[in-house]
């Protein structure tokens, strides 16, 4: 069963973000108190701990031990099952659109490395309540 991993916030861009166990999630605009949120198609950042496989060996102990840099990090969905254009329920209620995959600019150091390539980006297009361990569906 795919399920979410953990939920993380930063009240500042550029702060490492802070894990919390549950959040309300608000439509056309993210996760409430995320600096990140916001009106564009990047108000929301899930992370499929699957991803972790394409990162080089000499990069894998500054990933895994870096702090978490996505919003939602998911296991239990293959990646391919995660494109552009794909709504990923989680919870209940909460739906969020892919609009995109990774960064335009990728980053070289910590967990920004793999998330910046394989994260995925969206809108929320359905609000509602989430918390660790509430069920994932494409």
């Amino acid at each position: 069963m795919a399920e979410i991993l953990s939920i993380n916030i930063s009240l500042e861009k550029g702060t490492e973000k802070e894990s919390v166990q549950s959040i309300k999630v608000l439509e056309n605009w993210g996760l409430e108190g995320d600096a990140h949120a916001d009106e564009t198609s990047r108000q929301i950042s899930i992370f499929p701990i699957e991803a972790i496989k394409k990162v080089p060996a000499d990069k894998m102990d500054e990933v895994l031990n870096g702090g978490y840099t996505e919003n939602i990090t998911i296991s239990g969905i293959p990646l391919e099952k995660l494109n552009i254009g794909t709504v990923v329920k989680l919870g209940d209620e909460v739906e969020v659109e892919i609009y995109h995959i990774g960064k335009d600019q990728f980053k070289e150091k910590g967990r920004p490395y793999i998330v910046s390539r394989e994260g995925r980006f969206g809108k929320v297009i359905k609000g509602g309540s989430i918390k660790i361990g509430d069920t994932v569906k494409v």
